[in-house]
């Protein structure tokens, strides 16, 4: 298949669109509704085995969030489903009621009846919720989950700008450290956020001090890389830690900050950091000798310590497959045709289970499946029929 065949002709195009409508709606969804909804306990169980049976009864708050999220914006923006706000309602409860300890932090995970098992240092529960209280507020017009999301959203702000708040993960009289992951994640929780918001004021600013932390702390243009964690003033540390690439978490920051740079009447200014940024790590991503993207790199092409770094995981290649399209729509440039092609085919290649639906969220380098669950406490309903709906309204504006 030739590049206009794939994203110039009409009749492909429409192909590729159904794909990723009827691989939503017809599969990855029905999947998660039929084996994960706990109407005993509340909540979602998503631990599952291949074929939806459910393997441990724990429940991480970050997949309460994210299929809450996933269920409100069907609803709003593909078809007001009663059974999919009802769904909503269900995880928006169940957080409610289990996801917060008394200091107003949530939990990573509780058990099935909602008992706190563990709480971590990171603000990711929160943003999560965030995105779920904001999308439910939309679809239901519930004012107080509305209220709800920028009450927790404040909260993530104040534990991340005062010191000591949270604790930190190296001793910092000797070494500090910080993650993209938390610009990133602040940048896509506003901009869900900035939805229900009558003034985007404040989300805007959250979005542009974030988009500015990456340019100005992680980009380093001498290595042609996002680095993963820099010091507090972006200086580059030479360890294992400072030297590692993750090119999907990279790549998911571009589409976001492409996807402002559209909010922002095609602000070309936001549009070429996007575009530099997925450039980059589309090359340091891409396994040249199997196909995929890698799990981690080192920014200086030393080993990686991490043993999963070669592996090939679902999200970074859900991650690609939208940032490249998204890029594509912006720049109609052939080169991310061809990106968007190829990332897709491998993806669509390896990961689907032609057997029980839905994705295989972990491969060996080769394609291989490494392991046939299809969620824990981090794969859910979440980053494939996130890419599957993206890619779908993509597909729609090129009519």
């Amino acid at each position: 298949m030739s590049i206009d065949s794939h994203l110039s002709n009409t009749e492909s195009i429409e192909n590729l669109k159904g794909l990723y409508r009827d691989g939503l709606l017809n599969d990855t969804l029905p999947f998660w509704i039929k084996h994960s909804v706990d109407r005993k306990y509340g909540g979602f169980t998503i631990c599952l085995d291949r074929d939806g049976r459910v393997i441990d009864t724990d429940k991480g708050i970050w997949s309460q969030g994210r299929f809450t999220w996933l269920l409100s914006t069907l609803y709003t923006e593909v078809e007001q489903n009663p059974e999919w706000l009802e769904l909503a309602k269900h995880g928006i409860d169940f957080i409610r009621k289990y996801g917060f300890d008394d200091d107003g932090r949530m939990y990573f995970s509780v058990t099935q009846d909602g008992k706190p098992l563990r709480k971590r240092r990171y603000i990711f529960s929160e943003s999560f919720t965030v995105a779920a209280f904001a999308a439910y507020g939309k679809a239901s017009g519930d004012v107080q989950a509305k209220e709800d999301a920028l009450s927790v959203f404040r909260l993530m702000q104040r534990y991340l700008s005062e010191p000591c708040l949270l604790p930190p993960k190296l001793i910092p009289e000797t070494r500090s450290m910080k993650g993209l992951a938390v610009p990133m994640i602040m940048i896509v929780t506003a901009q869900v956020l900035r939805e229900v918001m009558d003034d985007p004021g404040e989300l805007n600013q959250v979005i542009d001090d974030s988009i500015s932390e990456i340019e100005r702390d992680f980009m380093k243009p001498e290595f042609k890389a996002v680095l993963e964690s820099v010091a507090p003033n972006g200086d580059f540390s030479d360890h294992f830690d400072g030297r590692m690439l993750c090119p999907g978490h990279a790549i998911e920051a571009a589409w976001f900050i492409l996807k402002e740079s559209v909010h922002r009447n095609h602000d070309s200014r936001l549009r070429e950091l996007g575009l530099t940024i997925l450039d980059w790590m589309l090359e340091w991503g891409w396994d040249k000798e199997y196909g995929g993207i890698l799990y981690y790199r080192d920014v200086k092409g030393f080993p990686v310590q991490e043993y999963w770094q070669d592996m090939k995981f679902w999200w970074p290649h859900n991650e690609a497959i939208i940032a490249t399209l998204l890029a594509y729509t912006i720049t109609k440039d052939e080169k991310y045709a061809l990106w968007h092609k190829k990332i897709h085919d491998w993806a669509y290649q390896h990961f689907p289970d032609p057997e029980n639906g839905e994705w295989f969220g972990y491969l060996h380098r080769d394609g291989r499946v490494s392991v046939k669950l299809k969620g824990n406490l981090w794969k859910g309903p979440f980053h494939l029929p996130r890419m599957q709906l993206e890619c779908w309204k993509l597909l729609e504006s090129f009519r």
